[in-house]
């Protein structure tokens, strides 16, 4: 169990540094072997916790052990984990750029940049829903099957990944992207990539890479 919460700990330590949270802001969890979710507590600041903060509580949210309790918005990672059984690890933050497209606009609706279409492929944006009420997770079931990193209107980015590297990794290719994207300025103005370059790149990423976005998540060719 140490080796988990201290690997969970390392990239809550992340999220603070690089300012995709603020104050008590964020959650992050990953899956235990036994099926349990390890999850960051409500209300402390991620770049102070400390490694008995942490909280266990079960696929269906009820606690087993930890002081405290567990992130207000933990309704979010079970519909995550419930839903899919290929992620172990869930990253909810508020990062700049990627909060200010989902008040604004979602650019990553349009194929732009190669890197972002294979590893994030279309990032969706769930409708607005109250946090901490079910409402959150009623928002991104339709989405969850779709892809591994999603836009909360007017609130923030979710990503969600095989383990809590892999789901850190996306949200912090999703930030760079939205910076990108938003210094781009007006959709019309951005040079986005023609459906034959669309083909050669899924097709150069299956055959040299051994790379595959999913069906339901690729831009259409």
């Amino acid at each position: 169990m140490f080796q988990y919460k201290k690997e969970l700990l390392k990239f809550c330590y992340k999220v603070y540094e690089k300012e995709y949270v603020a104050a008590t802001d964020g959650n992050l969890s990953l899956r235990l072997p036994d099926g349990n979710i390890l999850i960051t507590p409500s209300g402390k600041n991620k770049g102070e916790l400390k490694i008995e903060d942490f909280i266990v509580v079960t696929p269906s949210g009820d606690k087993v052990y930890g002081n405290g309790k567990c992130s207000s918005e933990v309704k979010i990672h079970l519909l995550i984990y419930k839903k899919r059984n290929d992620i172990n690890a869930v990253v909810h933050c508020h990062p700049t750029y990627a909060t200010v497209l989902s008040i604004t606009e979602n650019k990553f609706e349009y194929p732009v940049l190669p890197e972002v279409v294979l590893t994030l492929g279309k990032v969706l944006l769930c409708k607005y829903g109250t946090p901490s009420t079910d409402e959150l997770p009623d928002s991104m079931e339709p989405y969850v099957n779709k892809g591994d990193a999603f836009l909360l209107q007017n609130h923030g980015a979710v990503t969600c990944g095989k383990n809590i590297e892999d789901a850190y990794f996306k949200m912090e290719k999703l930030e760079h992207a939205a910076r990108i994207l938003y210094l781009a300025g007006d959709v019309d103005k951005m040079r986005l990539l023609t459906s034959e370059e669309l083909k050669k790149l899924y097709f150069a990423a299956e055959n040299t890479y051994g790379l595959s976005v999913a069906a339901e998540n690729r831009y259409r060719t």
